[in-house]
């Protein structure tokens, strides 16, 4: 058994490599081998997202607070909100962040294959980005 306390766990700055805007993570769990899953507290600030990426076991989201935005590659963007859960498939590439006006809270849960979680790409335009939502 390991207790980590809550005042030893330290906010992360996202790097702005794979990040638009200010965005914040709080690890929940990095168990060590043979243990593959990860999950991460993502706060977005509004306006803050993520570069396009996959996940090569793929990727659960579950939104705490606020209002995101999520997208797979050809697909609407989508708004999502507390309470909602997102599955994106193993290899589809997508992004995820605030709305432009409010932020955004989710947990990040993933697992690693070969010892990788996430293949990051391009940034999202602000172009694409600023694409209406589907309701």
């Amino acid at each position: 058994m390991d207790i980590r306390s809550g005042t030893t766990i330290k906010s992360i700055r996202a790097p702005a490599s794979y990040f638009t805007g200010t965005v914040w993570q709080d690890p929940i769990i990095e168990a060590p081998a043979p243990a593959m899953v990860r999950a991460t507290k993502v706060s977005f600030e509004p306006g803050a997202r993520t570069a396009w990426h996959t996940h090569p076991l793929g990727q659960t989201l579950q939104i705490v607070s606020g209002i995101g935005l999520v997208q797979s590659w050809g697909g609407p963007v989508r708004v999502v909100r507390a309470g909602d859960v997102v599955w994106f498939a193993p290899d589809e590439k997508h992004w995820h962040g605030a709305s432009a006006d409010i932020g955004m809270v989710h947990i990040a849960i993933q697992e690693a294959k070969d010892g990788k979680h996430v293949d990051w790409m391009e940034h999202v335009s602000d172009a694409d980005y600023g694409v209406a939502p589907q309701a």
